[in-house]
C-alpha cells in the first residue's frame, strides 16, 4: 500500500465552489474530468472570454494524474480553446501562468492534501486566482446541469508547451521581496534549509527559488515522481518520523525546514531545533513579514479557522483582521473588498498578491526567510515573540442527511456565546481568549472541528464539547 492511500473507494464526486475531487477509477475518471473542463470551458465563454485566449493546465504530478491531464487538455481543445500544457506544475505557478499568457483561464489536475487515490480539478481565473463565490457558483452550476461546448472540426484548439512557467514564478517572488527588505539580506545569510516536496509540484519551484536566494539545499520528496514518500499533508505526524523532514533538519544543524502539500499551495515550517511549528504559524509569520516592513497596509484578511495569533499580529502594526468563510475565493474577496496586501489560512496557505493572488508555498517560504534575515533571529527566536496559543483540530463524520442538525446542536451549546454562522458555527469566546469552528468540509465528507485557547487542554476541552454536541452524545 503506498504512502497516502485510503479504502474510501466509495467515496463519492466531491463537487463544490472549490473545484472537484474524488477517487480515481471510482467518482474521478477521464469522463469526470471532459465533464468538468467541458463546464469550466462553456462557463469561460458564457462569461466573454474568447477561444483566441489560451487556457493553461497543470498537474500535481501524482501517479494516474497523467491520464486525467491527458483528458483535460484534449477537451481544452474540444472546446475551441489552445491548451497550454505546463505539464507537472503546483497550482499558484498555474495562477502565474495564467497571468503570462494573458489565458482565459486555468485548469489543476490535483487533490491537494488528499492521499494517493484521489485526484480532481482546481479551476483558475484569468486573473490566476480562484474564482470568486459568485463566478465558483456559477461554475459549479454548469458542472451539476452538464452544459458543455463543442467546437467544429475547424475549430478545434491548439496544444503549445511552457517549459518555463517555474521561473516565471521565481521571478515574480524576488521582485516582490523587493518590498520587505530585496533578495540580498537572505543571500547574505547563507541559510541551510531542507524542504519536503512529496515528490510532486512543488520541487523544481522549491529547487529554484533555494538557488536563487543563495540557500544551500537539503531536497527531500525532490524526484517529482509522484510517489509520495509519506502521507502528503504536511502536519506534524507525517513529517516527525524517523528520516523524515523534522529528522533532516535536527540531524544536519540546518537553520530550517519547510513542507509543501503536492500542488504547493500549503507550506509547514520546522524550526533550527528539528521541531514543527504548526501550519497556523506560517500566516502569522508572512503577516509579521510584511507588516514589519511597513508594506502592508492597514488590513489582513483571513478566515474563520485561521488562529487570533492572527490579531495579535495585526495589532502590534496597527492593522485589523478582515475575516470570511474558509475557502480560497472567499479570503481573496475579502482582500479585494479592503485592499489588503497579505491574507490567507490557517493551514499554511499564503496569499500574496505581489507574486500571485493565490495561495502560494514559494511566497511564504521567501517571506519566512526575509524575516530570519531582517531579525537576525532564529525559527524559535521568532515565533517565540509573540503570544502563544494551542490550536487542536479534529473531523467527525458528516451526518449522511446533511450536516444541518449537527450544526443546530452547536449552536444550542453555546447559545448565549458570540456566534458567525457565515461559514458552520464558529463560537468566540474573548473572556477564555479562545474560540471553537465547527463546519462542513468542501473537500471531503466530513465535519472539521477546530479550537484554539491559551492552553492545550483548554482546547481540547472545547472539541470535546463540540464533538459530543454535533454528534448527540449530550
Amino acid at each position: 500500500m503506498s504512502a497516502g492511500h485510503d479504502s474510501t473507494s466509495d467515496a463519492p464526486l466531491m463537487a463544490t465552489v472549490s473545484g472537484c475531487r474524488g477517487v480515481v477509477g471510482a467518482s474521478m475518471t477521464p469522463a469526470t474530468v471532459c465533464r468538468y473542463v467541458g463546464a469550466f470551458c462553456a462557463w469561460l465563454r458564457d462569461g466573454g472570454r474568447s477561444a483566441d485566449e489560451p487556457i493553461v493546465v497543470g498537474c500535481d504530478g501524482r501517479l494516474g494524474g497523467d491520464a486525467l491531464h491527458d483528458a483535460a487538455v484534449a477537451q481544452v481543445r474540444a472546446s475551441g480553446f489552445c491548451a497550454v500544457d505546463l505539464g507537472v506544475a503546483a497550482t499558484p505557478t498555474v495562477g502565474v501562468a495564467a497571468l503570462e499568457h494573458a489565458a482565459a483561464g486555468g485548469l489543476v489536475i490535483t487533490a491537494s492534501h488528499n492521499p494517493a487515490s484521489w485526484n480532481g480539478l482546481k479551476p483558475v481565473t484569468s486573473l490566476g486566482r480562484a474564482p470568486s463565490p459568485d463566478e465558483a457558483r456559477g461554475l459549479l452550476e454548469f458542472f451539476t446541469q452538464g452544459r458543455t461546448i463543442h467546437a467544429p472540426a475547424e475549430g478545434v484548439g491548439g496544444r503549445a508547451s511552457d517549459g518555463a512557467a517555474n521561473h516565471a514564478h521565481v521571478a515574480r517572488v524576488l521582485e516582490a521581496l523587493e518590498t520587505v527588505g530585496g533578495v540580498e539580506p537572505i543571500r547574505r545569510r547563507r541559510f541551510r534549509i531542507a524542504v519536503d516536496s512529496v515528490n510532486a509540484a512543488g520541487a523544481a519551484g522549491a529547487r529554484l527559488l533555494a538557488d536563487a536566494l543563495g540557500c544551500e539545499l537539503t531536497h527531500l520528496g525532490a524526484e517529482e515522481t509522484g510517489v509520495f514518500p509519506h502521507p502528503p499533508e504536511p502536519t506534524r505526524e507525517h513529517l516527525a518520523g524517523a528520516g523524515g523532514l523534522c529528522d533532516a533538519v535536527r540531524r544536519e544543524g540546518l537553520d530550517a525546514g519547510f513542507a509543501q502539500d503536492p500542488d504547493a499551495d500549503r507550506l509547514a515550517i520546522i524550526d533550527e531545533r528539528g521541531v514543527y511549528i504548526g501550519e497556523e504559524q506560517t500566516l502569522v509569520i508572512a503577516v509579521e513579514t510584511l507588516l514589519g516592513a511597513g508594506a502592508g497596509g492597514g488590513a489582513v484578511a483571513a478566515n474563520l479557522s485561521t488562529s487570533r495569533m492572527i490579531d495579535d499580529a495585526a495589532a502590534r502594526h496597527g492593522a485589523r483582521v478582515v475575516r470570511s468563510p474558509v475557502g480560497e475565493a472567499h479570503v481573496v474577496a475579502a482582500m479585494d473588498e479592503r485592499r489588503c496586501a497579505i491574507g490567507g489560512e490557517g493551514n499554511g496557505g499564503v496569499i500574496w498578491p505581489a507574486v500571485v493572488p493565490i495561495r502560494d508555498s514559494l511566497g511564504a517560504m521567501a517571506l519566512t526567510l526575509a524575516l530570519m534575515a531582517r531579525r537576525a533571529a532564529s525559527i524559535s527566536e521568532i515565533v517565540s515573540s509573540w503570544p502563544a496559543y494551542e490550536i487542536v483540530k479534529a473531523k467527525a463524520p458528516a451526518p449522511r442527511d446533511g450536516p444541518d442538525a449537527a450544526l443546530d446542536a452547536v449552536r444550542r451549546e453555546w447559545a448565549d456565546a458570540d456566534l458567525d454562522t457565515r461559514d458552520g458555527v464558529r463560537v468566540d469566546l474573548p473572556a477564555q481568549r479562545a474560540w471553537v469552528h465547527v463546519r462542513a468540509s468542501n473537500t471531503e465528507p466530513i465535519l472539521r472541528l477546530i479550537a484554539e485557547a491559551p492552553n492545550r487542554a483548554a482546547a481540547e476541552a472545547l472539541i470535546d464539547t463540540a464533538r459530543r454536541a454535533v454528534l448527540g452524545e449530550r
